[in-house]
C-alpha cells in the first residue's frame, strides 16, 4: 500500500458517540455550544424539529409512491394503485392507511442520485449529506469507511445551527447505527464539523421494541455501580475505548466528546422521554408493535422534548433476509413483491401513517418536518441476476431515480413535484438531486447561512450545490 493511501485509510472515522453506558438510562444534556451556534442560523423556518425516516436497503419507488400502471408488466409488476385523500395522487394498494393521510404528503418523484457504484455506501452518503460521493467510494466499495473529513450529515448541520430549547441532545439517531461494523455507512456523522456534533445513538432491537438504550460505548460486564460513580474510573475507560477504537480524531475533539459524555452520565435527570411504557396502549397500537414503529413513536416524544433532529433508520428483520435475498430490510433483490406485500409495506404503512396522525392530532405536524428517504430506488425492470433473473422476481439497485416523501414543517400537503419517465427509470420533469432535497430541508428549519470554518480557521461552504424546492412550501 502506498503511503498516501495508507494515510487516507488511517483517517477512518469510527464514531463511538461515547454518550451513555449500556444498561444505563438516557440522561439529560444541555450544552451551551448548541445555543451559541443558533446565532449563526437564519430565521424564518417553520420547522422546529425534523424526523428523517430512512428506509435502509433501497425502497422500491415504482412499487409504492411512483407506480407506472401503463408500463409493460415486466416493469410495473403485479401491484395495483388506489385513490387517496389527495385528489390526483394514487399510492400502492398495499398502503391503505397512508392513502388516508396523503393530503399531508408532498411526493418528490424526480430525485436523480446516480452514483458510480450504484450501491449502498455511496447512496447513503449522497442522501445523508447532499454531496456526491468522491472517487474513494468507487475504488474502495464497501470497504470505504467514514472519514473525519467527510461532509457532515444534514442532521448534524441542523443540530449545530439550531437552538435546542430542551435538555436532551440536539441530534438523536435510533434504533441502530447502520450498518454492522466494519461496514459502517458513511454520511451519518458530523465528520468535518467535529465529533462533538455527532448524533447520540439510541438502540432497540426486534425482540424488545419498547426498550431503548444508548450503549454506544460499552464497558466490561464486571463494571459495578460503585465504579460508575468514580469520575476517574470513567475517564480511564473512555481513554481505553479511544485506544481500542484507534480513533483518528484530534486530542481536542476527543476531549470535547469525553466531556460531553461525562455531562450526560453525571446529569441523570431526564429519562421520561425514553419511557414508552407511559404511552397509552391505544397510541402504541396506532403505530404498531415493531421496533421501527416504536422508534417513530419515540421520535414523536423527542419532538415534544424539543429535540431538533431525529433520525429513524429502518431496522432490518433478519428472519426475512433469505426470502428477500437481502439483509431483511428494503434491499429486495429477490421475491420483491411478496416481501413488500407481506412484510415491509404493512409495517411501514401502519407506523408512518400513525406518526402523521399522531403529530397532526397533537398540533405538532406544522412545526415538524417529516421526511421519508432511502439510499436508492429499485431497478424498474424486474429481474436480478443474483436471485435467478426474472424468475426470482427481485429488483436490483437503482440510484438513477427515486422518490422522497415530505410532510409538515411548512410543506404544502396533497401534491407531487416532478415526474419520472414512463418506466420510472429516470427523472423526466423538474429533476432534482439530494443537494436540492438537503437545501429544502435547511429552508424548512430556517438555515440559510451554510458558511463554516475548518480547524485552522479557513472558511468553507457546507453545501454549495442545490437549491430549495420552493414550490413545495405552503
Amino acid at each position: 500500500m502506498n503511503s498516501s493511501k495508507h494515510q487516507k485509510n488511517r483517517r477512518v472515522f469510527l464514531n463511538a458517540s461515547a454518550n451513555v453506558l449500556a444498561g444505563l438510562p438516557l440522561v439529560a444534556y444541555a450544552d451551551p455550544v448548541f445555543a451559541n451556534a443558533a446565532a449563526r442560523a437564519a430565521v424564518g423556518g417553520q420547522a422546529k424539529s425534523v424526523i428523517l425516516f430512512f428506509l435502509c436497503g433501497g425502497a422500491s419507488h415504482i412499487d409504492t409512491w411512483d407506480m407506472k400502471p401503463d408500463a409493460p408488466v415486466e416493469y410495473r409488476g403485479p401491484f395495483g394503485s388506489i385513490a387517496t385523500s389527495a385528489p390526483g395522487i394514487r399510492l400502492c394498494e398495499h398502503l391503505p392507511k397512508l392513502a388516508t393521510q396523503a393530503h399531508h404528503l408532498a411526493i418528490v418523484r424526480s430525485v436523480g442520485a446516480t452514483v458510480s457504484t450504484n450501491d449502498h455506501h455511496a447512496g447513503y452518503y449522497y442522501h445523508l449529506t447532499g454531496h456526491a460521493p468522491d472517487p474513494t467510494f468507487l475504488s474502495l466499495g464497501n470497504d470505504r469507511r467514514p472519514y473525519a473529513d467527510d461532509w457532515p450529515f444534514i442532521g448534524t448541520v441542523v443540530g449545530q445551527r439550531r437552538a435546542n430549547h430542551g435538555e436532551l441532545p440536539s441530534v438523536i439517531t435510533l434504533p441502530h447505527k447502520p450498518s454492522k461494523a466494519p461496514y459502517t455507512r458513511p454520511g451519518q456523522f458530523a465528520a468535518k464539523l467535529g465529533v462533538e456534533y455527532d448524533p447520540i445513538y439510541v438502540d432497540a432491537n426486534i425482540d424488545k421494541p419498547l426498550e431503548f438504550r444508548a450503549p454506544s460505548l460499552s464497558l466490561h460486564g464486571s463494571t459495578s455501580s460503585s465504579e460508575l460513580q468514580s469520575r476517574q474510573a470513567m475517564l480511564e475507560r473512555f481513554n481505553q475505548a479511544r485506544r481500542d477504537l484507534d480513533r483518528a480524531s484530534t486530542q481536542t475533539n476527543w476531549k470535547k466528546q469525553q466531556e460531553r459524555s461525562m455531562r450526560l452520565l453525571l446529569n441523570a435527570t431526564t429519562t421520561q422521554a425514553f419511557d414508552l411504557s407511559s404511552e397509552p396502549e391505544s397510541v402504541r397500537e396506532l403505530y404498531g408493535s415493531s421496533v421501527n414503529a416504536m422508534s417513530l413513536l419515540m421520535a414523536r416524544r423527542l419532538v415534544e422534548a424539543h429535540v431538533p433532529f431525529i433520525t429513524v433508520f429502518w431496522r432490518e428483520n433478519e428472519t426475512i433476509a433469505d426470502a428477500c435475498k437481502s439483509e431483511g430490510a428494503w434491499d429486495t433483490h429477490g421475491n420483491n413483491f411478496e416481501c413488500l406485500k407481506k412484510y415491509l409495506l404493512p409495517e411501514f404503512d401502519q407506523a408512518f401513517s400513525g406518526l402523521l396522525i399522531d403529530l397532526h392530532q397533537r398540533g405538532l405536524l406544522e412545526q415538524t418536518l417529516v421526511m421519508v428517504n432511502s439510499e436508492m430506488g429499485r431497478k424498474p425492470k424486474i429481474g436480478d441476476p443474483r436471485s435467478g433473473g426474472t424468475s426470482g422476481a427481485g429488483r436490483d439497485h437503482w440510484t438513477h431515480c427515486q422518490s422522497v416523501l415530505l410532510a409538515g414543517g411548512g410543506i404544502r400537503g396533497g401534491q407531487t413535484y416532478g415526474a419520472s419517465d414512463r418506466y420510472g427509470e429516470y427523472p423526466a420533469e423538474n429533476p432534482v438531486t439530494p443537494a436540492d432535497i438537503a437545501k429544502t430541508l435547511y429552508r424548512a428549519v430556517g438555515i440559510r447561512d451554510l458558511q463554516a470554518t475548518d480547524t485552522v480557521g479557513r472558511p468553507y461552504h457546507l453545501l454549495e450545490n442545490g437549491e430549495s424546492i420552493d414550490p413545495l412550501f405552503a
